[in-house]
């Protein structure tokens, strides 16, 4: 953190900020940009796109900038970036090929789009920070290999869980010990929430009842520990993971001591206190350590407990960026072949001929599997489910796979989830 900071303070002072371009102007990206704008001065967020360009115009206008316009061509953003003007479009391929941009925040929380986005970004040689576990979880393993060809980062983000926990994984390696288990802290799950149940809530939170129900459900949370587990190398004990409910994160220390697995492990503790944020568990049997770390009240090990008690996503992207572009290093980002999936779940009884309505919805829920077996039981992830067309009945809480399902016809996530399998089978 001290190198980034330094390195963004003579990236000011020399007068030559960080260009940022935000794909997505809902609640993440609006966020974003504000944090950006008011609290990085090393940063410049020269575009926001955005389907509804007055929703762009709006964020810009919301952290003082009523200076922004709207673009329509390369060359008409081109001259907006070299004139230090803030441009908006609705036309995200505009920022991907567009040169004078070091990095673009992808934050719209889609799978389709989203996968276009960062593909063009790819092939135009800039960095691409996600603010997405939806689509990592999905495809970033493929993404990565696309963006290593390219010699440009592709990462998640810092303060999203699987942020969080992969720069604790880093600091409890730099000690001595050796991580096993890192997931999240959660308050709520209950796979059975549905929009409806959740509209309420979401309303007063002024977000959508769909992202509402994906967070209680447990699939937003199965996502993001498919992200972790793919950047670390990390599987899970079983499907859906273990999720104990305990009363401090302290105790995790306990339950987990008899369930360790060699390769490391992903999982989520249900309303341990503190309550949010992330975890880490990190082992050692040295006697010398082992005494010290006891008279630092970290207690009788051979698991050692670390944890941070938030996560503030929109708040530290910006650190991604620089990161990326300052330092060519991801926060978060797989590490070869997946070692797991976010696999779909029959949220109730389905009839054949329903269409499945993907994340947070109505049909369908996501648990984490290790890869190796979702790839056997050819398990439909969760990022890919939405609008297909259930061929059977699927009974509640069973697992939905490909041959469950009729796939939508020509989409670009379906083929790069392909060349994702065809890949590291491989590899």
């Amino acid at each position: 953190m001290i190198l980034v900071d330094k390195a963004l303070a003579e990236r000011q002072n020399s007068g030559k900020p960080i260009r940022v371009a935000i794909v997505g102007a809902g609640y993440s990206g609006r966020n974003v940009a504000y944090q950006i704008i008011k609290s990085f001065p090393a940063m410049r967020l020269v575009a926001i796109s955005n389907r509804t360009l007055q929703t762009a115009l709006d964020v810009y206008a919301s952290a003082g900038v009523i200076d922004a316009h709207v673009v329509d061509s390369r060359k008409a953003l081109a001259v907006a970036i070299a004139e230090q003007r803030f441009a908006v479009t609705d036309d995200s391929s505009l920022i991907c090929e567009t040169d004078g941009i070091d990095a673009i925040i992808e934050a719209t929380g889609t799978i389709e789009f989203a996968a276009t986005v960062v593909m063009k970004t790819i092939k135009n040689g800039k960095h691409i920070v996600v603010l997405n576990c939806e689509l990592d979880a999905t495809l970033g393993p493929i993404l990565k290999v696309y963006a290593d060809r390219a010699s440009v980062i592709y990462s998640n983000s810092d303060g999203d869980e699987p942020g969080v926990a992969m720069n604790m994984i880093r600091f409890v390696t730099s000690i001595g010990l050796k991580p096993v288990v890192a997931g999240n802290l959660k308050g709520l799950y209950d796979p059975y929430r549905t929009p409806e149940t959740q509209r309420g809530f979401a309303e007063r939170a002024h977000q959508k009842p769909t992202t509402m129900t994906s967070f209680a459900d447990g699939t937003k949370l199965s996502m993001e520990l498919t992200v972790l587990g793919n950047a670390t190398g990390f599987g899970v004990g079983k499907r859906g993971m273990y999720g104990p409910g305990l009363k401090h994160v302290n105790e995790s220390g306990i339950f987990y001591l008899d369930k360790l697995r060699d390769e490391g492990m992903v999982d989520y503790l249900v309303g341990a206190e503190p309550g949010n944020g992330a975890f880490v568990l990190g082992y050692s049997k040295d006697p010398v350590k082992a005494a010290y770390l006891k008279y630092l009240k970290m207690g009788e090990g051979p698991l050692y407990v670390f944890y941070t008690p938030f996560h503030l996503p929109q708040l530290e992207i910006p650190l991604t960026v620089a990161r990326a572009v300052l330092f060519n290093d991801a926060t978060v980002a797989p590490i070869g072949k997946p070692s797991c999936d976010a696999v779909t779940m029959a949220k109730r009884d389905l009839q054949a001929g329903e269409i499945l309505d993907g994340m947070g919805g109505f049909t369908c829920y996501a648990l984490t599997e290790n890869y190796g077996v979702s790839r056997r039981e050819n398990a439909l992830p969760i990022g890919i489910s939405e609008g297909c067309r259930l061929k059977k009945d699927i009974s509640k809480d069973r697992l939905v796979t490909y041959e469950d399902v009729e796939l939508p016809k020509d989409r670009l996530c379906d083929k790069l989830r392909q060349e994702q399998h065809d890949h590291f089978s491989r590899n």
